[in-house]
């Protein structure tokens, strides 16, 4: 390499850390058979609630983010209970989100910062990620969580049986492609604004056949072409302006899909903009959300809840030690006992549908 050259590239780059390969992780910790049964059935059971063939609800509920893996463990062996009890009214998927997109700068998640200090190595996190959701789908708890990277889904996409698509990524051409190829259900949350024409935008999109540049699973740069994935779906997030869980928007969003050709399938996320940034309002969001669910108001198919195993959160510093277990790094979240009421009472409620 010249000096020349050297002048002109990588300015700002500080180094490159090889890595494993997809599939040489996907060697170390391989899909078991209860593994792939829960995957395989969960994304079955997803594609009929969307396409209206299963009434139940789907209830994305879990933290707003996962940093302590054996407090996510915790929760999904609770939840595994609930569903037993609850299955025939809710479909429990358990929110796993191991990346996390920021406004300006913090903490980005399980994947990125494993150790919660900065590191940020990657390699362990993506291992110690892949270990986490087997144990959980090992459970029989299906899990869903957001696709903030292009490349990072390589390694955990086999055990994830709902994605999601964030309002700050809705728009994006990479993230409307990578939809296109995965091999689960995904959602589209409206953009910032409170725009649900971009969330619709997004499910057509993610439809039609994709060409983009990614890796394969041996880790080699490869030009991905995909299909097209025909399982989306609008989630109203509320706006900066103001919430949108009401009927209004529900019908809105209804109308638009069928506008664009799509099956109408709306989630309501009960917190971000919808919930005002407070994590106590989701519960007013929920139980407004499923009136209208057995009032039949538009085609709600599910909703998703930040929950944790006490309520609140709390700030990272560099003490670890000081950290409290079971409460949220990033947004706040609802605690275990508040959980396990406001299931009770939306199955309740669900049950007594006529």
């Amino acid at each position: 390499m010249t000096n020349d050259t050297r002048q002109v590239a990588n300015l700002h780059v500080r180094d490159l850390t090889p890595f494993q390969s997809p599939r040489q992780l996907k060697e170390l910790l391989p899909l078991n058979d209860a593994v792939a049964k829960t995957v395989a059935e969960a994304r079955a059971t997803i594609r009929r609630i969307l396409n209206g063939a299963d009434s139940r609800l789907i209830v994305v509920i879990g933290p707003c983010s996962i940093h302590d893996p054996q407090a996510a463990l915790d929760y999904a062996q609770r939840l595994v209970k609930l569903q037993a009890d609850l299955g025939d009214q809710l479909f429990l998927v358990m929110r796993a989100y191991l990346e996390k997109p920021r406004t300006t700068v913090g903490w980005r998640g399980l994947i990125n910062d494993p150790h919660l200090d900065g590191s940020f190595d990657m390699a362990a996190g993506l291992t110690i990620a892949r270990r986490l959701l087997l144990e959980i789908n090992a459970m029989g708890m299906p899990v869903a969580t957001e696709m903030l990277d292009p490349i990072s889904p390589q390694y955990i996409d086999d055990q994830i049986s709902l994605g999601t698509i964030g309002a700050r990524t809705t728009e994006a051409q990479t993230h409307r492609a990578l939809a296109s190829g995965v091999s689960m259900p995904v959602g589209f949350k409206n953009g910032t604004d409170g725009g649900i024409q971009v969330a619709v935008n997004a499910c057509v999109s993610a439809a039609g056949q994709h060409s983009f540049l990614g890796i394969d699973d041996q880790g080699q740069g490869s030009v991905v072409r995909t299909t097209g994935n025909p399982d989306s779906f609008v989630i109203l997030r509320g706006g900066r302006a103001e919430p949108n869980y009401h009927e209004e928007y529900v019908v809105q969003a209804a109308r638009l899909m069928r506008e664009a050709h799509r099956t109408p399938a709306v989630m309501i996320d009960c917190s971000h903009a919808n919930a005002s940034g407070d994590f106590r309002r989701q519960e007013a969001v929920l139980h407004t959300v499923v009136d209208q669910v057995v009032r039949r108001v538009g085609p709600i198919v599910g909703v998703m809840v930040e929950s944790n195993l006490v309520e609140g959160k709390q700030l990272l510093t560099s003490d670890l030690s000081a950290l409290r277990y079971g409460v949220s790094l990033t947004d706040g979240c609802i605690g275990w006992e508040t959980t396990e009421r406001l299931l009770h009472e939306a199955h309740l409620a669900l049950a007594r549908r006529g």
